[in-house]
C-alpha cells in the first residue's frame, strides 16, 4: 500500500532526518521525495511504500509523536485518497 506523507512547520535542522529515521524504523520505503523551504516554511511532501506490516493509520499515529519531537505537522494519507483530492 502506498500513502502520502506531508510535513510542515519552521524551518529547522534535523526535520528530515527524523522524520526518514522514524519511516525506515518502520520499514517503510520512500519512493519520492520533494521538500522546499518558503519564507523560513518547511514543507515536504513524500510519497511511501508502507508494504503490509503497517496500516495508514498506524502509520498516522506513530508520526503523530515524531512530528511533536520535531516541532512540524506531519499527516498521511492514502495515495487513493490523496489522488481522488487533488483531481481537477
Amino acid at each position: 500500500m502506498k500513502a502520502i506523507v506531508t510535513v510542515i512547520g519552521k524551518d529547522k535542522s534535523g526535520i528530515i532526518a527524523k522524520v526518514s529515521a522514524a519511516l525506515a524504523e518502520r520499514e517503510v520505503n520512500i519512493e519520492d521525495i520533494s521538500q522546499t523551504i518558503v519564507q523560513g516554511n518547511f514543507t515536504m511532501i513524500m510519497l511511501c511504500d508502507l508494504g503490509d506490516k503497517i496500516t495508514v493509520a498506524e502509520l498516522s499515529d506513530d508520526l503523530a509523536e515524531t512530528g511533536k519531537e520535531a516541532g512540524v505537522a506531519i499527516r498521511v494519507q492514502h495515495e487513493d485518497i490523496f489522488n481522488a483530492m487533488h483531481k481537477i
